[in-house]
């Protein structure tokens, strides 16, 4: 019988996995078949499991990347590290958790030849929290922003002209500018951007986010988070793959 992957969050109607997933399938003849699960909370998950009988895997999308944790069995160390799940396993019954996010970043930083330059994060949700947790493990310094800056972390209003020139790499970890509202971007000093900076947005939709923009109109390097999301996606694929 088909096996059946799928995603759960809210929204998922615009999720870019399930077209990924099924015409991954379509092209390379694989018995599988990609879903959404829409959930207004994380309870009914338990719905799925009881309904879908062919189901060995999903992905994890906001807001649940966190609540997921309770209804599963086991994590991975780097998943626990995060408190943040966004792929999960079920083998023999047993629901198992993982975070490629963090696969994702890493492979962005190496394509972009990132290795000692200090970067600066937007934000501090989850996904900044995968982004510090790749940072650290590589050595590399960085600092915090956020609107409410708490362990550490600064203040947007904090940031000058200094801090952009140490702090070249800057990482936007936001929402602000995803299609729901285009024009939005984190409040930085923009005027101080230079050729000598590179930025990178976890975004993948636009492509060009209103923060890439400003870069782009300043001579820095840009990258969105469309790589990142391939690299997600195949690193949740080689984990419901893997037999064992």
């Amino acid at each position: 019988m088909t096996k059946v992957l799928g995603i759960i969050g809210n929204p998922v109607a615009k999720s870019f996995s399930p077209t990924y997933f099924n015409e991954k399938f379509k092209r390379q003849k694989i018995d599988y078949q990609y879903k959404r699960f829409q959930l207004n909370e994380i309870s009914e998950v338990e719905d799925v499991f009881s309904k879908e009988k062919q189901l060995v895997g999903f992905n994890v999308t906001s807001p649940f990347k966190e609540s997921i944790i309770p209804f599963l069995d086991d994590c991975s160390d780097e998943s626990l590290a995060l408190n943040s799940v966004n792929t999960v396993k079920i083998v023999d019954g047993r629901r198992i958790g993982y975070n490629t996010d963090i696969i994702g970043f890493e492979a962005t930083l190496k394509s972009l030849g990132v290795t000692k330059e200090h970067c600066m994060v937007l934000g501090s949700g989850g996904a900044a929290s995968a982004v510090k947790y790749v940072l650290s493990n590589r050595g590399i310094q960085f600092i915090q922003i956020s609107r409410t800056p708490r362990n550490g972390m600064i203040g947007y209003d904090t940031i000058d002209q200094e801090l952009v020139k140490k702090y070249s790499v800057i990482i936007n970890t936001t929402t602000l500018g995803m299609s729901h509202q285009l024009h939005l971007k984190p409040k930085l000093p923009y005027r101080h951007i230079s050729e000598n900076n590179l930025f990178i947005d976890l975004i993948y939709e636009p492509r060009v986010t209103a923060f890439l923009l400003e870069g782009l109109n300043r001579g820095a390097r840009i990258k969105n988070g469309f790589e990142m999301l391939i690299q997600q996606a195949e690193a949740s694929w080689n984990i419901w793959s893997h037999t064992s």
